[in-house]
């Protein structure tokens, strides 16, 4: 059911400029306060609330009908939602799916996430583009009362994301083995029996679907957490390093990724291939920098052209920061670039298997075009082992 203008609000959303939002709760009670953004995926609302990318931000919808497929177990890139909160247009409907389980709102509801409904969200993303990306509170109450003066207060307290290392809040605590592959019908998940390559990927918030695409592609992988060291990594004696997605400023993360990343690439000829966030901090190691973007770049339908062959993909797309093409040192091409606003979206190293692109390859949700950098980066580990 669409949101009813005359229903008294739930929830409200306030920006820090003083703008004020107001809908129909769903989800959690209580507030909450983080970067806002916006997404422009028709598909794959779970799958976005579950990205660890997203950690710190609040995410506005830009499809308006959210909830109509559910939720279900098998469609979490990570154990709960991690991002703060969502906005959307209309009330999730009803689920019409046949592999949902539970409904949004529930699902929210016990994983603590605040959403809100009713909102014109057209008015909210333009003033994303045209303001950049700003602080703001969420919060829900059944009962409609809010201290709107206090909201602007924590809207406007709000550290936001420059100089914040998120990965390790959203790192595994732990390293563990993955053998599970990509969904298929009708057998769903299956496990990688016939591994032909030892791949050591390093956690930054890792969604679960580009560990199955690196099983997929005849990996298996053993993942470690984000503050690992070369020395952790090469005591598994890998075939390849890979370096995943993740959330916050890749400068902070930089600080002990980067290190580990150049030992690794001083002391071995491994391939290695990061996305991501993983690209942002394989940039740093080759001695590029990274810089905030105004409003960043959230769905699954950007282009971006493979300067070596020329081809448009169309990918998925989650990160505010992004690597100064400017600042590529010698040695290190730019292979990407964004159509939407010319952005670096690839670099690779001439004379190595060393490379990375900034966008979701696993596309989860989103097209497919991009798997093909998974085989890619097997067919390098092939080549190394020949």
């Amino acid at each position: 059911m669409a949101h009813s203008e005359t229903a008294k609000p739930t929830a409200c959303l306030v920006l820090a400029d003083g703008s004020v939002f107001y809908g129909k709760g769903f989800g959690a009670t209580g507030q909450t306060v983080a970067e806002l953004c916006f997404n422009t995926a028709m598909t794959g609302y779970q799958e976005i609330m579950t990205d660890p990318s997203y950690a710190g931000q609040v995410v506005t919808f830009t499809f308006p009908h959210v909830g109509n497929v559910g939720v279900n177990p098998e469609d979490d890139e990570t154990a709960d939602p991690v991002a703060a909160g969502m906005v959307v247009k209309w009330d999730p409907t009803e689920p019409s799916n046949w592999r949902a389980t539970e409904r949004l709102e529930e699902w929210l509801e016990k994983r603590g996430r605040i959403g809100v409904g009713g909102v014109d969200t057209r008015r909210l993303t333009r003033a994303i583009r045209q303001q950049g990306a700003p602080h703001v509170a969420l919060a829900h109450d059944p009962e409609g009362n809010f201290d709107l003066d206090a909201l602007i207060a924590a809207a406007r307290g709000f550290s936001g994301l420059e100089g914040l290392d998120l990965a390790k809040e959203v790192t595994c605590a732990q390293s563990y083995r993955w053998d599970e592959m990509r969904w298929a019908w009708p057998e769903g998940y299956v496990r990688q029996t016939a591994a032909r390559h030892k791949v050591v990927a390093i956690d930054y918030g890792a969604k679960r679907n580009i560990l199955r695409c690196l099983a997929s592609a005849g990996c298996d992988v053993t993942v470690l957490p984000a503050t690992a060291t070369a020395a952790d990594v090469l005591a598994l004696n890998p075939d390849g390093v890979f370096l995943s997605n993740g959330p916050g400023d890749p400068a902070a993360t930089g600080e002990y990724a980067v290190p580990m990343i150049r030992d690794v690439l001083d002391k071995t000829d491994l391939p290695v291939f990061g996305i991501c966030l993983g690209h942002q901090m394989l940039a740093l190691a080759l001695g590029a920098k990274t810089v905030k973007m105004n409003h960043g770049h959230h769905g699954a339908n950007h282009p971006v052209k493979d300067l070596d062959t020329g081809k448009v993909e169309i990918t998925s797309m989650n990160h505010g920061f992004t690597v100064d093409s400017q600042t590529l040192p010698e040695g290190v091409k730019e292979t990407h670039v964004s159509l939407f606003d010319g952005s670096n979206c690839g670099i690779a190293m001439d004379s190595r298997p060393v490379y990375s692109v900034q966008y979701h390859p696993e596309a989860s949700p989103g097209p497919m075009d991009s798997y093909y950098l998974f085989e890619r980066f097997a067919k390098a580990m092939d080549d190394r082992a020949a």
